[in-house]
């Protein structure tokens, strides 16, 4: 029995009601229960449970405060004393106003890059058929060595592999599948971070990015690939010894947004069908994981999984996130990769469309989609704080905004058609011009003959 004290204990597997009854059975004046992870939520009520008796306090703490008070209670014999009280909330999360920027700002600088990108690709191409490079014909408009161009067969897989992955993810969840999660995310976030930064960097050292070296299983490499790739490696095994440190989430967050503009800078819609697919399967896939699967698992699949449960963990390394610092009940605000990384490649899309059609702003369709984007974000977090901090599938606010804008204005300004199968704008071939000035045209070749052959 315990006598008038408050009892501490860990959240465990049982209800919170039946934690709380047989602490008030043992005579216990309240109960204080160390949650699994750092974040806090609402103890709520089965729905069965509609009578309930129970007369003492029931709090729930994060986990670095209840081992803090663990370590009272092991180091002081005489008793620690507790103070409850109700601390309340901002009313505007800070973290979620940064995550907001962090994401729209991932999701501009990659589409600006895969546009440059394309540009670059574009205009040496016309310089090699102004030089009369016949081998250049067979390269496509826009296409570089490199990039991948995904297909309407490709993005319905999406849902497949992406569903089987995240179910591999709630079963295994562990703290040996987390440890796998990191490495699998060190080597991603290694790849990107390396390519931005020799993207960046070859501009100043032009010489180094030029000259190549071979290397065992991995072929020709820069002298600038060669200098940076250390600094990546050593920045991502730090990432990763480190994470549980308090300010480790701003080397996470470097590193998947790294990834992430990579990817769409490699990886790229071919026309707004695609894109469509792409983004239409994804809001389906959201939104059964987040709410349907609550009906089949007893509980939202996709928010176990991000939470991290049944690890040490704050969560799975595949997320961008940024503290509380002003919220009394601390914790992170997050968003997944897929939520700025498949926005993003249609919203990319729009940039190189137009950039090869020499629109301007106002008149494109990058500004609009953008604009979408970081709308349906938004509005995502409004209905989060709306429905009381439950999770949001956010590309049910998303995918409905951006490719809604796209469709509207193309239909409005009559080029749909070409957004949806060609990809790119109506323009005039200045190639046939080329062309001719490599060969004489066939009547003065004839007339030539008939002068030699008299």
């Amino acid at each position: 029995m315990v006598s008038g004290g408050v009892l501490l204990v860990e959240r465990g597997k049982c209800k919170f009601t039946k934690k709380a009854k047989l602490a008030e059975a043992a005579g216990a004046s309240g109960i204080l229960i160390i949650n699994s992870g750092t974040e806090l939520y609402k103890m709520v009520c089965e729905k069965n449970e509609t009578e309930l008796d129970i007369h003492i306090p029931a709090v729930l703490l994060p986990k670095d405060a209840g081992q803090a008070l663990r370590s009272l209670l092991t180091a002081n014999t005489s008793s620690v004393g507790v103070q409850l009280y109700s601390p309340d909330r901002p009313v505007v999360d800070t973290a979620e106003v940064f995550l907001w920027l962090m994401a729209v700002g991932t999701v501009l600088c990659a589409s600006y890059w895969s546009a440059w990108s394309a540009r670059e690709a574009v205009t040496e191409q016309e310089k090699l058929l102004k030089d009369g490079h016949e081998v250049s014909l067979t390269v496509e408009g826009g296409g570089s060595s490199g990039i991948v161009d995904i297909n309407v067969i490709s993005a319905m897989m999406f849902v497949v592999v992406a569903s089987c992955f995240l179910i591999m993810l709630y079963k295994l969840m562990s703290a040996w599948f987390i440890d796998l999660l990191v490495v699998i995310f060190c080597i991603g976030g290694v790849e990107g971070l390396q390519t931005c930064l020799v993207a960046i960097l070859s501009r100043w050292f032009t010489s180094a990015a030029g000259s190549f070296v071979k290397v065992p299983f991995f072929g020709a490499i820069s002298y600038l690939t060669m200098a940076v790739s250390p600094f990546c490696v050593v920045f991502a095994v730090l990432w990763a010894i480190y994470r549980q440190f308090p300010y480790a989430w701003i080397a996470q967050d470097i590193l998947g947004i790294a990834l992430i503009v990579t990817v769409i800078q490699i990886v790229r819609v071919p026309n707004l069908k695609v894109g469509s697919v792409l983004l239409s399967c994804a809001f389906l896939y959201d939104i059964f994981w987040v709410f349907v699967s609550k009906s089949l698992f007893h509980e939202s699949v996709m928010i176990a999984v991000a939470r991290g449960d049944n690890t040490d963990e704050d969560g799975v390394p595949m997320l961008l996130k940024i503290p509380r610092m002003f919220d009394p009940w601390g914790g992170y605000s997050i968003i997944g990769f897929g939520d700025i990384l498949l926005p993003g490649l249609v919203v990319a899309f729009a940039m190189r469309y137009d950039w090869a059609g020499k629109k301007s702003l106002r008149c494109g369709y990058f500004l609009w989609s953008a604009s979408a984007y970081g709308t349906g974000l938004l509005i995502t977090y409004v209905a989060l704080n709306l429905m009381d901090g439950h999770g949001q599938p956010a590309l049910l606010y998303i995918v409905p905004f951006t490719l809604g804008t796209l469709m509207s204005l193309g239909w409005k300004r009559g080029e749909l058609r070409n957004l949806w199968f060609k990809g790119e704008p109506e323009r005039v071939c200045t190639h046939q011009g080329y062309l001719q000035m490599a060969k004489p045209p066939p009547a003065a070749a004839a007339h030539d003959d008939e002068d030699s052959s008299s």
